[in-house]
């Protein structure tokens, strides 16, 4: 009970999330369900005003969860929030909830006949528990389900990347005779000029090139299927695991490598789209 809490139970978007299920889920609980004989309350409305009626309430009263979440999110920011904490800021959701319903019981009593207020209190207590803790739990599973696959997504992606980059990459001439071999990780980029391709990579005395008689279309169709390997240019095909910055310019959009002593690659308009399309399965966006 000690320890910290994961972020995704208060973070603000997943805060956001949490209040408007919630709120649906209270709108149905209190429309289906009609805790404290509430539909017999008012016999003579229609169900379209008891619906719109008691959306009212239930909205109203969710104004105490947004309050406490706007809190708990602000108070996230400046200290670690502890599990036995969490669930104590649970329990005060709900007494706040419930003295709220049982407020609103007590000022707009059924029939004008005044009720008990420790036992408008206890229903009070008992729906309002069961208005928050079960959409709670419901939004908590799905986030710890979230996290958990983004995790193993995450998992695999570097096990591919480890895989990916113990891979090597063999570049033969245009008649099929080998000429080099590198290794993925130490690849940075090809460029090409006619019928000859520049292999650019790392070695130990840093940048290398090596020219080779073959077509960038040639290396296009046979080396870059499931390898980070991208036609951006006419003249280029860069490693996308080498790829540090891509910046946007006058004139389009550039690739800085991660290694300084290489030029920035320009993303032509004709390979722009297909290159966008592996780009986003390395970025977050």
């Amino acid at each position: 009970m000690d320890g910290k809490i994961p972020a995704y139970l208060y973070e603000k978007r997943n805060s956001i999330k949490t209040i408007l299920f919630t709120a649906l889920f209270a709108l149905l609980f209190i429309n289906l369900f009609q805790p404290f004989g509430s539909r017999d309350w008012y016999p003579g409305i229609s169900d379209t005003k008891y619906f719109a009626f008691s959306s009212l309430i239930i909205l109203t009263g969710m104004l105490v969860v947004v309050i406490s979440r706007m809190i708990l999110t602000a108070y996230s920011k400046k200290r670690d929030v502890l599990y036995w904490q969490y669930v104590l800021w649970i329990l005060c959701e709900v007494v706040s909830m419930a003295v709220f319903y049982t407020l609103f019981a007590r000022f707009f009593p059924k029939d004008g006949i005044e009720r008990d207020i420790s036992e408008i209190f206890r229903q009070s207590l008992f729906n309002t528990a069961l208005v928050l803790l079960l959409p709670y739990a419901i939004t908590w599973l799905y986030f710890s389900w979230k996290e958990k696959s983004t995790l193993l997504e995450h998992i695999e992606q570097e096990k591919s990347a480890d895989t990916r980059a113990k891979t090597l990459i063999a570049f033969p001439d245009e008649k099929g005779d080998l000429k080099i071999s590198v290794m993925l990780e130490n690849l940075l980029y090809i460029e090409s000029a006619d019928n000859y391709a520049t292999i650019f990579y790392l070695n130990k005395s840093g940048v290398s090139k090596f020219l080779l008689r073959n077509s960038l279309k040639w290396m296009e169709e046979h080396l870059t299927k499931d390898t980070p390997l991208i036609r951006c240019h006419r003249s280029y095909i860069v490693n996308m695991d080498k790829v540090k910055i891509l910046k946007k310019i006058k004139g389009g959009i550039v690739l800085e490598l991660d290694e300084g002593r290489t030029p920035d690659i320009p993303v032509s308009k004709t390979y722009y789209e297909s290159f966008m399309h592996k780009f986003s399965h390395y970025s977050l966006i």
